[in-house]
């Protein structure tokens, strides 16, 4: 296993939509196991395959609380299959856009089909927090950042903010 840099927004590999993955495979699995080392060491509760650099339809979270053993799951092709009317909003963040959290408004459960690493049908209803990552990661394959939903004034000045970011990350060699 090992970290996977993240991909920092304005990154043209994040506005593109992810390719779907034929089978899993073994190099897929060592991905799914960097991705999830990754997404721990950031920290963070969700991590996509573009967030890495991989165009492929995947994604892993784990939305265990501090005290709860972790319970890491990796999707691969995952789809909504239903939201509810109902909706929620979480103060988001995101790994490809360090330090920023905004309020985005959600459907509050959604039920979601995928394979697993070893290929089987997997679905499963979330709600809460697990419901707010998992449109947010199904977000990313699509092309679309939570920053999407902001007002276009809010979002300029966050890219500005992420622009500044790499230039002192690249200055100091990070």
């Amino acid at each position: 296993m090992s970290l996977r840099p993240i991909l920092i927004h304005p990154d043209p590999r994040l506005k593109k939509a992810a390719e779907a993955v034929p089978e899993p495979d073994d190099a897929l699995r060592r991905l799914v196991e960097d991705m999830l080392e990754t997404m721990y060491d950031a920290p963070g509760v969700g991590l996509a395959g573009p967030q890495v650099g991989v165009m492929k339809r995947l994604f892993v979270m784990d939305v265990a609380g501090k005290e709860e053993a972790p319970q890491p799951l990796a999707l691969i092709n995952p789809e909504i299959l239903w939201r509810s009317d109902e909706t929620s909003t979480y103060e988001e963040g995101c790994l490809s856009i360090p330090d920023i959290y905004e309020e985005v408004t959600r459907p509050a459960r959604v039920a979601v089909r995928w394979m697993d690493p070893e290929g089987a049908p997997r679905e499963a209803e979330f709600e809460g927090l697990a419901a707010t990552c998992a449109q947010h990661e199904i977000d990313h394959l699509d092309g679309k950042l939570f920053i999407d939903y902001l007002g276009s004034v809010k979002r300029g000045l966050i890219t500005q903010k992420m622009k500044k970011l790499k230039r002192e990350r690249a200055k100091s060699g990070e």
